[in-house]
């Protein structure tokens, strides 16, 4: 049934996501775990012309690393993650997660300690990606992990994975080219437009976006894809929002997340499991209480709830927001070292509201 899984999905990375050239600089990073991935992505962007270089990591060394690691080497940055960040054309990222909850009993402070210490090395890279000097793709290859995280079987899993990206599809790039047409119409209609209101079971949020950009997100820097964003206006954000789904960030489960926000600020925040978590990545910077990413998804693919935010965030009838860091491309300005994605069900009579007219309701786009 998934026949040929690895160099089906790396030929779609490598000729559409990012679109390899000959002379391309690209870092591989990954787990051994992801072994059938990387291989056959090293041999794809060979075949393009292209100069792969892996940063190959062991499961569990990260775990074993926040256990042992003292204040000076929490703080510490290898020279050399300055140089290669500066000089790669394409970073492809692969999550092949072998343990789900291996930072589950690490200090909160010890997280928050190592991200401030990459603040430098995260604001490199966001602005090299904001300027178009880099590409930059993140994508999954399936474990027995993240199947029981999703509560499935591995085969099962590995046909979720397999369907979400459309390699079911007789043509994915067809398919991804396709989908890419209808958002961007989408997003086309949002341009010009400055203020959303979104109410629904959960939430009752509104913000300015004037002056910033919608994007559509189709398979370029994530795989599989599926969703639009905007930056909304740092200072412009009111309201409440309970959301409905429970997330992992930081190898940490946190669940009934509540958020009110005041002039852009998160004024009160709660969490039925895991608010230490939540209350200690709001105090990492003084970016990290406000909204960097506002976004809908739209993989009508992706239906149910798999604790992987990759996958999660693209659930069609979701919306999500992210605490932290702005994306450049939509032309949000907040820094932190921060970006946590959070995800709410639109699906029992959410509305997205724009300029006054009705954008979205329950899952389904009311215009274009």
């Amino acid at each position: 049934m998934l026949d040929n899984f690895a160099t089906r999905m790396a030929e779609v990375i490598a000729g559409y996501s990012v679109g390899i050239k000959e002379g391309d600089y690209v870092v591989i990073s990954a787990s051994t775990t992801a072994a059938p991935l990387v291989e056959a992505l090293y041999e794809a962007i060979l075949a393009r012309g292209g100069h792969p270089q892996l940063r190959l990591s062991l499961p569990g060394l990260q775990e074993l690393y926040f256990r042992q690691a003292s204040e000076a080497q929490l703080t510490f940055t290898p020279p050399t993650e300055e140089v290669w960040i500066n000089a790669v054309d394409v970073y492809i990222v692969v999550e092949a997660i072998d343990n789900t909850k291996s930072l589950a009993g690490i200090d909160p402070a010890k997280l928050s300690t190592a991200q401030q210490a990459q603040a430098h090395i995260v604001n490199t890279f966001f602005g090299r990606l904001g300027a178009g000097e880099m590409r930059y793709h993140l994508t999954l290859w399936p474990t027995a992990a993240s199947a029981q995280q999703a509560e499935m079987g591995l085969h099962a899993y590995r046909e979720f994975v397999y369907k979400a990206c459309a390699l079911d599809q007789p043509d994915p790039v067809a398919h991804w080219t396709a989908f890419r047409e209808r958002q961007e119409r989408l997003a086309a209609w949002l341009d010009g437009k400055t203020h959303a209101d979104v109410r629904g079971p959960g939430v009752d949020l509104s913000f300015d976006f004037n002056g910033r950009r919608w994007v559509s997100c189709h398979g370029t820097l994530n795989f599989p894809d599926g969703e639009i964003f905007t930056g909304p206006v740092e200072d412009s954000v009111n309201g409440r929002v309970a959301f409905s789904y429970p997330s992992l960030y930081m190898g940490k489960e946190v669940s009934g997340v509540s958020l009110t926000f005041k002039d852009g600020l998160v004024v009160d925040a709660s969490a039925e499991k895991g608010e230490d978590h939540l209350l200690a990545q709001l105090e990492v910077d003084a970016g990290a209480r406000r909204l960097g990413e506002f976004a809908i998804g739209t993989n009508m693919g992706i239906q149910q709830y798999t604790g992987n935010t990759l996958f999660d965030e693209k659930i069609g009838g979701t919306i999500h927001m992210a605490l932290g860091r702005s994306i450049p491309e939509s032309g949000g300005v907040n820094e932190s070292t921060v970006h946590w994605d959070i995800v709410h069900g639109m699906q029992d009579g959410g509305e997205i509201w724009i300029d006054g007219e009705l954008f979205y309701r329950a899952g389904e786009f009311m215009v274009g």
